[in-house]
């Protein structure tokens, strides 16, 4: 039994060692790049797209920072596809229809769906896929197009920056944001990411194709085409857009349903683990490394009460400290130091409780998933900058 428990107490660190630290240490370190992409501006007929449900709150503000991309407008399509919007989103896009925006309605069916229905009747060149809630840097549209200039680029996503929040939960957030950011960029220069940044990211539209109404990862979903047809998928970091903090109930929500939809990926797309596709060792180890993490964990943990004396203590107590720090998160004060500890702990025991509870994708109702994101107002003279 203690042979069993070492054995699987050992795995259990390696594995999380390599997820958490190995692999992006690995990345950082890969000296093999890809062809720097080639950019140049050629302005092209693009498809601007805002797929919305009840979004009300922020379509006026997305709607101005569209209109005020630096880009010819006589060659976009700016289209809002109202998810069968129950409250004045349809009627804001309405006032805007002088200004060339137009309005498409969809029976509810959820994001996907909506995708599904509204790019076939679209004209542009590329589709530029944009989320509600985000503004838009003025020069982003522009940054992004130039890529296309590169034969070898399929899609491109812009960088989103995450506002200053006021509280240690946020700021942990963008921090762990920040971190993917720097992930992506790696993977751009190595060859490929495997999808987008959700809120902005642009494609070539002989790439697009219907995707299953429940898919949980549009931004994911959408792009393989691109890459298993040898297209490339890259971040441009110039191109910004500008998201709001959330709170860390909110947070939860939302890695639940990304996670979840990485498992239908993961499911679905075994090819993304053969040779058809040439990013498969970094797609074992970020993508599904993310999805074992939580599982990881909870082996650590069982398997330390099985370790021989003393090293069983040592294990239970560190566990015990490391836990009891997450829970202890949950009464600290803001402003109290220990904070700086506690607050990246809580917010990684329920990151890891978010992708335990993906598995529930199986169960239920996909679209059950989908929940209103709550963001917070930033901080005080931290909002965007173009």
């Amino acid at each position: 039994m203690n042979t069993i428990a070492v054995v699987l107490f050992l795995l259990s660190c390696a594995a999380l060692f390599y997820i958490t630290l190995g692999y992006p240490i690995l990345l950082a370190l890969h000296r093999r790049s890809a062809p720097a992409i080639r950019k140049e501006f050629i302005a092209r007929p693009v498809s601007v797209i805002i797929a919305v449900h009840n979004g009300q709150q922020f379509l006026r503000a997305k709607l101005e920072s569209v209109l005020a991309l630096d880009y010819p407008r006589e060659l976009m399509e700016i289209v809002v596809v109202s998810d069968a919007s129950t409250d004045d989103s349809e009627a804001i896009a309405t006032e805007f229809a002088s200004r060339g925006v137009q309005l498409m309605r969809v029976p509810r069916g959820g994001k996907a769906a909506a995708l599904n229905a509204a790019i076939p009747q679209l004209t542009g060149e590329i589709l530029v896929l944009t989320d509600v809630r985000q503004a838009l840097a003025p020069d982003s549209l522009r940054l992004l197009i130039s890529c296309f200039a590169d034969p070898t680029v399929g899609a491109v996503s812009a960088e989103l920056h995450i506002l200053q929040g006021e509280r240690h939960e946020e700021s942990d957030f963008g921090l762990y944001w920040r971190y993917e950011i720097w992930m992506r960029k790696h993977m751009s220069r190595i060859g490929s990411t495997f999808g987008t940044n959700g809120p902005y990211y642009a494609m070539r539209r002989e790439l697009a194709e219907p995707i299953p109404p429940d898919t949980l990862l549009d931004d994911v979903v959408m792009l393989l085409p691109c890459l298993f047809r040898g297209y490339r998928i890259i971040l441009e970091p110039d191109a910004k857009a500008f998201d709001f903090p959330t709170t860390l109930k909110s947070e939860f929500r939302r890695k639940l349903r990304t996670l979840g939809g990485l498992w239908q990926v993961f499911l679905r797309h075994p090819a993304l683990l053969s040779s058809a596709n040439p990013m498969r060792f970094h797609f074992a180890s970020q993508k599904v490394g993310r999805l074992l993490l939580p599982y990881a964990l909870l082996f650590l943990t069982l398997s330390a009460f099985g370790l021989p004396a003393p090293w069983r203590t040592w294990a239970l107590a560190s566990l015990a400290l490391f836990y009891s720090l997450g829970l202890l998160d949950l009464i600290m004060p803001e402003k109290l130091i220990l904070k700086r500890i506690t607050s990246p702990i809580r917010t990684f025991l329920v990151m890891c409780a978010a992708s335990l509870c993906a598995v529930s994708v199986f169960f239920v109702s996909p679209q059950k998933l989908w929940k209103v994101t709550q963001v917070s107002r930033p901080a005080a003279g931290s909002g965007p900058q173009s």
